[in-house]
């Protein structure tokens, strides 16, 4: 009879020390991106790194262990030139990513490998992509509000500290613009640190972004992590767990706020998708891996607020065709704590940022965690916007003579806080010509306030557009006839 020591002995094998002859095994199936491995000693464990080919280039993550001689694995590079009984290497440990000071202002790949001709990295940690999140215990229980210095955004649609805020948009209406202005933000004025991961993005997009971080002036204090669009899925699953371990140095070990932006967040669920496709399982609903909704809450609950600082991500969300109740979406927005619209009217309108007031907004937004003044004068922000909206229609016909004075009294307020929520960026000064300003949420309900309060009835609509905090109106303008 063994004891409890013999069959954890037998279940989980030490490997073997560099210094003795490395796990060899061998390949015996090829499917696309999976590898089945036949070990005839030791079985690698689940989420073991195997490396095979010419000078170890291709690399085979183990996800399942088939039976006591064979495992079975997903590529994370293109299987090309990979055969049958082809030699195959245990690495003896997981993917790992680089962690510490010189990761900043750097962009990797998902091996943690430089991918922006620089210099190679030097004084580094590794670490296992494959992390826990935080225990109860440690996680921070009081709501705050994460100030992006954005006036729409702070006052209509407030981010938390520690959250996860979902960003909607089209092409064209200001979403890269937008997270350029949140790491500006972010490291100028809160001491932070910003982290891109791009899941299944275009190399165009990732080469702009670089080129426009550059030009902001914000790469010092950023890092960047892309898996581009036309990698294997098992690439493109595991970045995501790459940038938030590096996220989590920042966090833990450096005490600071960090700052995580995701794009896109339904690539990853379709990479898990495609992942789960190649290994045979059975997919869910609407062709989704039956696994969705364990895989996505191992990667956003390590996105949290704790005792030594927060990480809070702002993510891109695709809604495949419009349809809200697709499992996709409804398993990205049961994570989320505050959702940003853009929209492409408001851009063709030169509102910009062209946040939609009425179709934003964030489980922040009560009265037990803004306050009751904030609360009741972004519902009544919204209650105006929402009438002249409804409004639109009637002016386009008649004209506005043809209202009420009430009427075209709400018209007054909600076209001034239309221009008044408008609002220059630095990321964006050497195009505009305008000064960026940051906009502290005090001063940006005060602003709201006063426009209510009629204030500037007699103040011309351009005296507040672009501007920042509402005293800059006076110098803008003075008062006019003009409605």
């Amino acid at each position: 009879m063994t004891s409890d020591k013999d069959n954890i002995a037998v279940l989980t094998p030490a490997y073997k020390s560099s210094a003795e002859a490395p796990n060899v095994g061998a390949v015996v199936a090829v499917r696309g991106s999976v590898v089945d491995v036949r070990f005839d000693e030791h079985l690698p464990a689940i989420q073991t790194l195997l490396r095979m080919g010419d000078k170890d280039q291709i690399v085979v993550e183990v996800l399942a262990q088939t039976d006591s001689h064979h495992v079975r694995g997903i590529a994370l590079t293109p299987t090309q030139g990979l055969a049958r009984g082809m030699a195959v290497r245990d690495t003896g440990g997981p993917l790992k990513a680089p962690v510490g000071k010189a990761i900043l202002s750097r962009m990797f790949n998902v091996f943690g490998h430089t991918i922006d001709r620089e210099a190679d990295l030097a004084d580094v940690q590794w670490r296992s992509v494959h992390r826990a999140p935080p225990p109860l215990a440690k996680r921070s229980t009081k709501s705050e509000i994460f100030e992006t210095g954005i006036k729409v955004i702070d006052v209509l649609a407030p981010l938390e500290r520690g959250g996860k805020a979902g960003l909607f948009g089209g092409a064209g209406v200001g979403k890269t613009v937008l997270l350029t202005e949140m790491i500006h933000n972010m490291i100028g004025h809160q001491e932070g640190v910003s982290i891109f991961c791009g899941i299944g993005e275009r190399s165009r997009e990732g080469q702009e972004l670089y080129s426009d971080m550059k030009a902001a002036k914000v790469l010092p204090n950023m890092v960047m992590v892309f898996a581009q669009m036309n990698e294997p899925p098992g690439a493109r699953f595991r970045v995501g767990h790459a940038a938030l371990t590096m996220a989590e140095y920042f966090r833990d070990d450096e005490h600071r706020d960090v700052l995580l932006l995701i794009d896109n967040i339904f690539r990853f669920i379709q990479a898990g998708a495609e992942v789960s496709g190649l290994l045979g399982q059975m997919p869910s609903r609407l062709g989704y891996q039956p696994t969705m909704g364990t895989e996505l809450a191992g990667l956003e609950e390590r996105i949290a607020n704790t005792d030594a600082g927060a990480i809070t991500s702002i993510q891109a969300v695709y809604v495949p065709a419009d349809d809200f109740t697709d499992p996709a979406a409804v398993h990205a927005f049961s994570h989320l704590s505050a959702s940003i619209v853009l929209s492409r009217k408001r851009a063709s309108e030169g509102l910009f940022p062209a946040v939609d007031p009425l179709a934003s907004n964030s489980k922040m937004a009560t009265p037990g965690i803004v306050g009751e003044r904030h609360y009741a004068l972004a519902q009544e922000i919204r209650r105006t916007l929402a009438q002249y909206a409804q409004l639109k229609d009637i002016i386009a016909m008649l004209g506005l003579e043809q209202l009420s004075p009430q009427d075209r009294s709400v018209v007054t307020r909600a076209r001034r806080l239309e221009r008044f929520l408008t609002q220059p960026f630095f990321t964006t000064e050497q195009f505009t010509g305008h000064a960026g300003k940051l906009v502290s949420l005090a001063d940006a309900l005060n602003g709201c306030e006063r426009i209510l309060k009629d204030e500037f009835k007699d103040y011309p609509e351009r005296a507040l557009y672009m501007i920042g905090t509402i005293d800059e109106a006076k110098k803008e303008g003075a008062p006019s006839d003009e409605p």
